[in-house]
């Protein structure tokens, strides 16, 4: 399948209103946006396009929010893609306090041509994890990976995500000698052809050695068995050559962009 195609696909996960969210989170429509509050990371506004808006129209639709968040004193994310219109659209989320985050790419495949065989080095397995504690531990494999500077959220989302409906929710981490080593997990879209993997962390000492190619596999044949046809990434410029490798097509990219209180 052709880029184009695939990014008219990716138009049916954007912009939809969340069937099911955890307890405490709520979304709501503002025009063109979907306005969610309440996670443990904070607020998110997400859209599939902006309508036409523009020039001073656009400029009144990201104060609302910035309002909506403010009286909540909550922090939250613009999430734009590289091929949002208008072009201006990042400039003027900067002029209005916002801080743009890493970019990453947005890439696709069809499901069946990433499920296949999980191939692992001798000694390593992967396991579904299913109890607060082990959503702790994949709490804790972030720090040595990306610094353990921010609040803790990461096992919060990840035992309310699964409660919420494991059949659509399953988190796997592959283990060596006890040791958690990487951790990933998948999310079937209710309503959509798409499932969505996160994650995928790895620890520096056991990279390069298809521990990531075995969970993106191992998750892929998840999403199979439950019907879904196309799998999303959001994959950093580290994921990206191996995605790619598997099938993956780089189909646009995406930013976020934060705001938050004063103070």
């Amino acid at each position: 399948m052709g880029a184009d195609e695939l990014l008219a696909a990716f138009a049916l996960l954007r912009g939809r209103l969340p069937e099911l969210l955890p307890a405490g989170v709520r979304a709501e429509r503002d025009g063109p946006l979907v306005r969610t509050m309440g996670a443990p990371r904070g607020g998110l506004v997400e859209y599939r396009d902006l309508g036409g808006l523009e020039g001073v129209r656009l400029d009144e639709l990201i104060a609302r929010q910035i309002r909506v968040f403010a009286e909540r004193g909550e922090t939250f994310e613009w999430k734009s893609h590289g091929h949002d219109a208008p072009a201006d659209l990042p400039q003027r989320l900067l002029a209005a306090g916002f801080v743009a985050e890493p970019q990453d790419t947005v890439l696709i495949a069809p499901a069946h041509a990433v499920a296949g065989e999980v191939k692992l080095p001798a000694g390593v397995a992967i396991r579904e994890l299913t109890e607060a504690a082990e959503f702790e531990g994949v709490e804790a494999l972030r720090a040595p990976i990306w610094g353990a500077g921010e609040t803790p959220w990461l096992a919060h989302m990840l035992a309310g995500r699964r409660a919420l409906d494991p059949s659509a929710f399953a988190v796997f981490a592959a283990e060596a000698g006890g040791e958690m080593v990487c951790a990933a997990w998948i999310r079937l879209e209710s309503g959509t052809p798409f499932a969505r993997l996160f994650g995928g962390a790895t620890l520096p000492a056991w990279r390069s050695r298809g521990i990531y190619r075995a969970i993106v596999a191992r998750r892929a044949n998840l999403a199979v068995e439950r019907g879904a046809r196309y799998l999303h990434v959001d994959a950093s410029d580290d994921s990206r050559p191996i995605l790619e490798r598997l099938g993956f097509t780089a189909i646009t990219t995406t930013t976020p962009f934060r705001w938050r209180p004063p103070g």
